[in-house]
């Protein structure tokens, strides 16, 4: 492996670990104090240690039925799962340790024995944080294991995308807490959670890359065309169309866009022809030059 790969490779592991780091503390330090159930293993082993009061530790119970989890996953999917997976599972599992039973990070926001902020600022904050870190650890190729292992065993088997199951998991677990402790305020707080943690990481994954796809009919497109490609630096495709009910012959505009530049394409379209019809789309990805490489 040549230095250039090892050193990415570093970096890559580097960054997993500060975005487990930070998903692991955002339920240490915020989520676990405010006794708020969120999803996933995690969710799992909070809902035993805090509602069912099984004496193990948070990182122990995460780690335990993370490994029952990727050996029913080898067993049923082979051996799908790469060294990130491992990595994710293990440093998840140590990092929870390090934050509850090393540094005590549950106290640090406590005042006079209670925590010092309201349930539904823990719930917001440690779902925002846990959207971060997971995010940025999914942005570097790693994951945590858990619940992920569990959709694409019945993916496997059903028709039924992994995201949905995924989903569906999360709601049963936190709906489960309410079984053991019998507080639906907890329930709503775990939801809310599940529904901050998934906006932040989408905007964390796809923020930064969003991109538009940009559709202009008007008579002056080539003006148009000239003026995105020598102020934005953007190019831009015409398209021969033939209008359905005049029969005429057009040209069609067609460009992709960073969501940074769009606003200017669209000033630029503005200001050369008020009357232009556009379209305008949120690309799910676009790869090639200019943009995204494709990760195969």
């Amino acid at each position: 492996m040549k230095t250039k790969d090892i050193k990415k490779e570093i970096l890559s592991y580097l960054l997993i670990t500060v975005g487990i780091l930070v998903y692991t503390f955002a339920w240490s330090a915020f989520m676990l104090p405010a006794k708020i159930v969120g999803g996933g293993v995690s969710g799992i082993s909070s809902v035993l240690n805090i509602a069912a009061g099984v004496p193990l530790p948070i990182g122990v119970l995460n780690f335990i039925i993370n490994a029952i989890l990727l050996a029913i996953g080898f067993k049923v999917l082979g051996s799908r799962f790469g060294a990130n997976t491992i990595y994710g599972i293990v440093m998840s599992s140590l990092c929870f340790i390090l934050w509850q039973q090393v540094l005590h990070v549950e106290n640090l926001f406590m005042i006079d024995g209670k925590m010092g902020f309201e349930p539904f600022m823990c719930a917001l904050i440690g779902g925002a944080l846990c959207g971060a870190g997971i995010g940025l650890t999914f942005t570097m190729g790693g994951n945590s294991g858990g619940t992920d292992i569990i959709a694409l065993i019945i993916s496997k088997f059903y028709n039924i995308s992994p995201g949905k199951v995924i989903m569906y998991l999360d709601i049963f677990i936190i709906g489960s807490s309410f079984f053991v402790s019998h507080q639906i305020t907890n329930v709503i707080y775990g939801y809310i959670v599940m529904v901050t943690m998934t906006y932040v990481l989408d905007l964390v994954l796809d923020g930064n890359k969003q991109s538009y796809q940009i559709m202009v009919f008007s008579q002056k497109n080539e003006e148009i065309a000239d003026a995105v490609t020598r102020e934005v630096g953007r190019g831009a495709t015409l398209l021969d169309a033939e209008g359905c009910f005049t029969k005429q012959q057009q040209k069609v505009l067609l460009m992709m866009v960073h969501r940074t530049d769009k606003p200017r394409v669209m000033q630029i379209i503005h200001r050369i022809d008020q009357n232009a019809f556009i379209s305008v789309n949120k690309a799910q990805g676009v790869y090639g030059k200019n943009f995204e490489k494709l990760k195969l």
